[in-house]
């Protein structure tokens, strides 16, 4: 299976080519094809969802709880990426969507200093909402 999406807001396309749809999850799921994975950045332990998803414990506007974990879940976003529908979803679909797709930027070979630029620029111009958060993404190219 290819990664495909039909065209939508919140897909963005990774310098590899590589699709990831960003979401906040107190929006409606958009129309058309479902998510092969999921990746839940949330303080609590998110909704059920009909296919195989992780859960990052991260609180809003903070940080994520288990960054070496972190980093482990953006590996598998990317290498699912290359052959699935994938989304990274927060409550919102900023903060935290942001600054984990900022990372996945980092890691598909975006500078960690332009990420949160280059995120702002393809998927939303209010992502990454915490100057912590900014530091994180620029931090994260060095760990």
């Amino acid at each position: 299976m290819t990664a495909t999406w039909e065209p939508a807001t919140g897909v963005l396309r990774l310098p590899s080519g590589r699709l990831v749809r960003g979401r906040g999850l107190r929006r409606p799921l958009p129309e058309g094809a479902r998510p092969r994975f999921g990746v839940y950045l949330l303080g609590h332990e998110p909704p059920a969802v009909a296919w195989p998803a992780r859960w990052v414990r991260w609180r809003d506007f903070w940080l994520p709880a288990d960054p070496p974990a972190f980093r482990e879940v953006l590996g598998e976003v990317l290498a699912r990426a290359a052959s699935e529908r994938v989304e990274v979803a927060c409550a919102g679909g900023r903060g935290r969507t942001g600054t984990a797709l900022a990372c996945l930027a980092v890691l598909d070979g975006v500078p960690a200093s332009e990420a949160v630029g280059w995120v702002r620029a393809h998927y939303d111009r209010r992502a990454v909402e915490t100057p912590w958060q900014r530091r994180f993404v620029e931090r994260f190219g060095t760990r």
